[in-house]
């Protein structure tokens, strides 16, 4: 018996190996790829979305916006063409949850620091003090990237309508007067085609991995 299994030994290994392999590809070829929902704005919480949104279903995007970056250049949708991007909402002188999502924000740009496909929007809710000089040395003290994240300021109605009709992250139901717009913690990912595909938490650390992983997915979905 033991002669038999002597003289057959290699084959039994070739014959293991190749079933091995056989069987991880037929895995690979039956496992369906994860992909990311689309999210519409009737699947997100009612406060978070604006009334005239509310009903949408279908085909929302992100609108078209115009602003300026901590440097004084305009910011529009054109810098964000064919990349995928995280967006949020802050203040530089919050003292709650906007230096943990700064600080979150700054690590997703260090792990990403060599796709050029991947870039950061970071938008003040209170522009009004907000101004480019002070997003300047926001920028300087927490480490921004010029050319990969955009700390952005500009008109408080224009800044509220994004927030609530557009990323679908802002409670209130204001008039985008001064104290009228609550930001959540929430990180947007946001794909080529201008369409959000995943909300995170930004304070938590977790989530940000989780966030770090989507991306990726989001990235093989654009190789199909």
């Amino acid at each position: 018996m033991l002669r038999f299994f002597a003289k057959y030994k290699f084959f039994a290994i070739v014959l293991f190996i190749l079933s091995a392999i056989i069987i991880s590809i037929i895995y690979s070829i039956l496992k369906p790829k994860r992909v990311l929902k689309v999210y519409e704005p009737d699947m997100v919480s009612l406060e978070l979305v604006d009334s005239t949104v509310q009903h949408v279903r279908k085909y929302h995007k992100i609108a078209d916006f115009n602003l300026l970056n901590q440097n004084g250049e305009k910011v529009t949708q054109a810098n964000y063409e064919n990349k995928i991007y995280v967006a949020d909402f802050f203040f530089t002188t919050c003292q709650t949850i906007c230096p943990i999502m700064t600080d979150h924000m700054k690590l997703i740009q260090g792990r990403l620091k060599n796709d050029p496909d991947i870039k950061l929007l970071s938008h003040t809710v209170i522009p009004e003090t907000d101004g480019v000089p002070q997003l300047k040395e926001y920028a300087i003290r927490k480490g921004v990237d010029d050319a990969r994240w955009n700390l952005v300021t500009g008109d408080k109605k224009h800044i509220y309508d994004l927030a609530r009709k557009s990323y679908l992250v802002a409670k209130s139901n204001g008039d985008g007067g001064p104290y009228d717009m609550i930001h959540t913690e929430n990180f947007v990912l946001v794909d080529k085609k201008k369409r959000i595909r995943g909300f995170y938490d930004g304070t938590d650390l977790e989530e940000i991995e989780r966030l770090l992983e989507d991306i990726e997915v989001l990235k093989n979905e654009g190789l199909k």
